[in-house]
């Protein structure tokens, strides 16, 4: 996702005081939690033990579909509502924290699990950041 601050740079008009590090994060972090929470969900449904997994396969599917909505509204400047933005980012905060605890919960022994719930902690920190940083 190196792209997301060259794209943040390039955009035509002044974005604010918003802290552009932080943005960038967020949005790759979301982006990058909607790609494993998705993959996460598709492992989980090739185990075995599928029947004990749905929760998690709900928890995913709900994440990646948040964290891919929110990094879209992240990325869209123009026109901008702080208070769009901020209940995207605090529904990407909840429903990450929600998919990690989870997924730690099968994280012993499921490998997919055990990297979903890492990557879903950093979103969940990555939304808090940035919650905080635009007050």
């Amino acid at each position: 996702m190196m792209h997301v601050p060259s794209m943040l740079k390039s955009y035509p008009k002044d974005l604010g005081g918003v802290d552009q590090v932080k943005l960038a994060a967020c949005i790759a972090a979301c982006f990058e939690s909607a790609q494993t929470c998705t993959a996460c969900a598709d492992a989980c449904l090739s185990e075995d033990s599928v029947g004990e997994l749905t929760q998690c396969i709900r928890t995913n599917l709900d994440c990646a579909d948040l964290a891919s909505a929110t990094g879209n509204v992240l990325s869209r400047h123009t026109g901008y509502d702080v208070n769009i933005t901020l209940s995207a980012l605090r529904a990407c905060w909840m429903v990450s924290k929600a998919c990690a605890d989870e997924c730690e919960q099968h994280a012993d022994k499921h490998e997919h699990c055990r990297i979903c719930a890492e990557v879903c902690r950093r979103s969940e920190q990555a939304c808090m950041d940035l919650i905080t940083a635009l007050g």
